[in-house]
């Protein structure tokens, strides 16, 4: 399995807007991507605007089919305006 942390933060006030887009991109991804086995937002309790994504992939092919999918690359444009700056991503193997 695989797994993926992307820490993002998001513009002062946008965090609403971000997670209305999250809302719908988790529901493609469930409908569309069984590869995917988890894939949940969470916002800091210490920061409003500072957020992580935890997902978690059967395999590579799943990360790569989620990448190239047209829901992910939707999702993406209407974030990022949202963002206050690049996500910072990590990449894990299951043990």
């Amino acid at each position: 399995m695989i797994a993926v942390i992307a820490e993002v933060t998001v513009k002062a006030g946008a965090g609403a807007e971000f997670e209305a887009v999250v809302a719908d991109l988790i529901e493609q991804i469930k409908a569309n991507e069984p590869g995917n086995l988890t894939y949940q937002l969470v916002r800091s309790r210490t920061d409003a605007e500072h957020y992580r994504f935890f997902e978690l992939y059967a395999d590579d092919a799943a990360v790569e089919a989620h990448g190239r999918s047209d829901h992910f690359r939707a999702a993406g444009k209407l974030m990022a305006p949202l963002l206050a700056g690049a996500p910072k991503i990590e990449y894990f193997t299951a043990v």
